[in-house]
């Protein structure tokens, strides 16, 4: 396979509600996570919805990471999407420690595609 980029699709379990319901701290918590994955961030979307529960999106100069949260549930899905540089898993690792999970599952993929369907990269584009 040629390897473009890491894909991490995680679950987290057993945070504190009030974390998890908290648009601010979500946003804090990612811009952390950001710096600790050693990414770029270009832009940072936070919602909080009605009667609660957030979403935050990150778009990265490598990628992008997203969560949303069900704190009724003390839950987290988060999805990290690493191209070229940078060191998702430990992104990862911040966010499950400020969000004081007890418990996560992490998928790791890689994302590209077979060597046999290489091409020069502009021949595609023409």
């Amino acid at each position: 396979m040629k390897k473009l980029g890491t894909h991490l699709v995680v679950d987290g379990w057993g945070s504190p509600a009030n974390l998890l319901d908290d648009p601010e701290g979500i946003r804090q918590a990612m811009i952390e996570a950001i710096a600790a994955g050693e990414a770029t961030l270009i832009d940072l979307c936070v919602h909080q919805f009605s009667p609660h529960g957030v979403t935050a999106t990150a778009t990265l100069a490598e990628s992008h990471i997203a969560i949303h949260t069900w704190p009724e549930y003390g839950y987290f899905a988060a999805d990290l999407f690493f191209c070229g540089r940078g060191k998702p898993v430990e992104a990862m690792k911040f966010l499950q420690k400020a969000l004081q999970a007890t418990e996560c599952k992490m998928t790791e993929f890689d994302r590209g595609f077979p060597k046999e369907m290489l091409v020069p990269p502009m021949a595609a584009i023409a």
